[in-house]
């Protein structure tokens, strides 16, 4: 019966998540700041296959007054020349390249320390450089602030999967992590992604600005930290936007999985010890050892998979996040890598983020 029960109370926690992503999915925006004037501060480091495309979309935004910030690592980037010349075809659109790092441990931070201080408006929006922005995009950002709000971040959602590691990919980020950011922020409990961070900049500058990011391993830890300490919340939009993911090596997508477990473990290590729960392999394990024990019919947890699987791919179907039949196999394997990425995160702390070594701060999380 203990089993049954357990089996029971997971499937109801997971369409629980389901429900709420979906109904997070449809929220009003506040609108409650209008639309002041943003700078877009991208940070560029190296080649992606999307760059083109999603740097492009830096400029075809629907808003009324935005500039637009690069930073890059250094003149040498391969990233300069492309931003470069996008400035030039899109001259109507303010626009800077910043380059140079400043003196901060964290390799992301230190390319965007410039552009933080380089900002001419109070209102900045900090968007990696493989996100694809829909021309809404700061109209939404801004159109999310409430009342309560500290700072407005969204997950990324994978779309174009070219191959089995890049439905792989889409099956973590889409039906699994982002549902679950949806339902917290539905719950009044949102965490930051480090793809969109919107902030008032004179909110962070009394923080102790940009270099303050840089506590725990990754900035999107330290932001939604920092929001809370001020009594403040993260505060998600209604859909997540788009990360163009094509073909992905089995192997990137486990050693990108295994940095982001490791994030959690050392910014939120209450919440990672509850993630043996995430995924169907545990509940599906209760429900045939209770349906085993009770010597009853195979059809039953069977019946207990499809109905756990079958909400996941109705929100990835409400949501028009892709989901063909290789995505549709990719949940399980998903699934069966999770825990076993929960035990390879103990192995060792620390992350690499392109070929930077991060060890974790000595500033330790506490909750």
């Amino acid at each position: 019966m203990g089993l049954l029960l357990a089996a029971t109370g997971l499937l109801f926690a997971h369409l629980a998540t389901v429900g709420l992503g979906l109904a997070q999915l449809r929220r009003p925006l506040p609108r409650r700041i209008g639309q002041p004037p943003v700078t877009l501060l991208r940070p560029v480091c190296g080649s992606d296959p999307f760059d083109e495309e999603t740097l492009r979309s830096s400029f075809t935004l629907e808003y009324p007054q935005y500039e637009v910030i690069f930073c890059a690592p250094n003149e040498a980037d391969p990233a300069v020349a492309l931003c470069r010349r996008l400035m030039a075809q899109y001259p109507h659109v303010p626009a800077r390249l910043l380059t140079g790092l400043d003196a901060l441990t964290n390799p992301k931070l230190a390319n965007l320390a410039k552009g933080w201080r380089a900002a001419t408006y109070e209102w900045v929006c900090m968007t990696d450089s493989n996100l694809l922005l829909p021309p809404d995009y700061l109209t939404t950002v801004t159109g999310s602030w409430a009342e309560g709000t500290g700072l407005v971040s969204c997950p990324p959602v994978g779309v174009r999967p070219a191959d089995l590691g890049g439905h792989l990919e889409c099956a973590f980020l889409n039906g699994n992590q982002a549902r679950l950011q949806l339902a917290a922020a539905r719950l009044g409990f949102g965490f930051a992604q480090g793809k969109t961070l919107f902030w008032s900049k004179p909110a962070l500058e009394a923080a102790g600005g940009i270099a303050a990011l840089g506590r725990h391993l990754a900035e999107d830890v330290t932001a939604t930290r920092i929001t809370r300490e001020q009594g403040l919340r993260v505060s998600l939009p209604p859909r997540p936007w788009a990360q163009p993911i094509g073909q992905r090596s089995l192997r990137a997508v486990w050693n990108r999985q295994l940095r982001w477990s490791r994030v959690r473990r050392d910014g939120f290590p209450l919440l990672f010890l509850l993630e043996p729960l995430n995924g169907a392999l545990l509940p599906a394990a209760l429900a045939f050892a209770a349906t085993g024990l009770a010597g009853g019919s195979a059809i039953w947890p069977l019946a207990y998979l499809a109905l756990w699987y079958g909400a996941e791919i109705a929100l990835c179907r409400a949501a028009r996040w892709p989901l063909g039949l290789r995505g549709v196999l990719a949940l399980p394997l998903r699934d069966a890598l999770l825990p076993v990425l929960w035990l390879a995160t103990f192995l060792r702390r620390g992350i690499e983020w392109r070929g930077n070594a991060m060890a974790v701060p000595s500033a330790a999380p506490t909750v």
